[in-house]
């Protein structure tokens, strides 16, 4: 289904995104500066366009604990975590960001994922005493960055982050709550700062094929010690062998070369050239205020750590996120 466009892209200078991201704003005409100031705790981001997905009911953790590689059976109100849903060969299918207020788990998704994700927890209700709902028709997510004083009494559910809030508001209040948060910054902001905190990102860092230990999700996202749940088997399998097929890391790009790798382009040893077996593909590229082209890329396993590389035409440098 098309997502309508957020009403702040008529906010002045607003430039919509393309892709999945193209019912929220790029950036408001000045990239960096918005970067800097997500940076320095000033401003917010419309992420208005992802999905909200919302479990109540008195058995709703219970419950998301069999289905989910998160522990969150006893998870405190108002403490936000994250978790995935695996397929039953381990592979990632959905990315949940997760707070809990007492009464009712709320979750933000990727634009277009709510629909498949409800249509599977329905699936998995049984005989439990839950609620499941698409919310997105009626909560919209904005991200305010850490340091932020803006106001969130307006959030109907508040997730406290090392890097900021995400606060779920209602659709209706969208445009008169952000009024107080300061100045925006759009998604090309949000992702410069998601990149260098080696976040992985459902549907840019992951494929058909991706498993959590490919991209350090193991640290925020799973529990290894909790009981089954679908796709368990491999997590543990490959957590204790070591041995994932492929690893994330961070790239520093050629700052001379006029364009960025796109989604997919292929990631080469430089030593063996442009026409070289690739060794994996780039995920996600952006250029940040302070560390110039920088990307993230999904690599073998048994690249070396320290190999230069080529991301598509473009020469680059790389940063270990999850070790060989």
């Amino acid at each position: 289904m098309t997502r309508p466009s957020s009403p702040l892209l008529s906010l002045r200078g607003a430039v919509a995104a393309d892709g999945v991201d193209a019912p929220v704003a790029a950036h408001y005409g000045e990239l960096f500066r918005e970067q800097r100031e997500l940076a320095a705790g000033r401003g917010f981001v419309d992420l208005s366009h992802r999905g909200v997905v919302t479990v109540s009911g008195p058995d709703r953790l219970s419950w998301l604990h069999l289905l989910l590689t998160q522990h969150v059976s006893a998870l405190p109100p108002q403490q936000a975590t994250e978790a995935l849903i695996l397929s039953p060969h381990g592979h990632i299918e959905h990315a949940l960001y997760l707070v809990d207020d007492g009464a009712t788990t709320w979750a933000h998704v990727e634009p277009g994922t709510e629909g498949e994700l409800v249509a599977y927890l329905q699936k998995m209700k049984f005989f439990n005493d839950v609620e499941i709902t698409d919310a997105t028709g009626d909560y919209a997510v904005v991200h305010l960055p850490a340091g932020s004083t803006a106001d969130a009494s307006a959030a109907a559910a508040v997730r406290e982050l090392p890097y900021g809030r995400d606060l779920f508001l209602p659709r209706g209040a969208l445009a008169a709550a952000t009024g107080g948060y300061g100045a925006p910054a759009g998604i090309w902001a949000y992702e410069a700062l998601r990149i260098e905190g080696h976040r992985p990102r459902l549907g840019f860092e992951t494929d058909h094929r991706t498993i959590p230990h490919e991209l350090g999700w193991l640290e925020s996202a799973v529990h290894l010690n909790k009981g089954c749940y679908r796709g368990q088997e491999t997590v543990a399998r490959v957590n204790n062998l070591g041995r994932p097929p492929r690893r994330l890391v961070f790239l520093h790009l050629d700052g001379s070369m006029e364009a960025l790798p796109e989604h997919g382009a292929p990631v080469r040893v430089a030593a063996d050239g442009p026409e070289g077996r690739a060794v994996g593909f780039v995920t996600s590229a952006v250029r940040h205020h302070e560390l110039g082209p920088v990307a993230l890329a999904l690599v073998k396993r048994n690249t070396v750590e320290d190999a230069a590389l080529l991301a598509g035409p473009v020469p680059a440098s790389q940063e270990t996120v999850v070790p060989q």
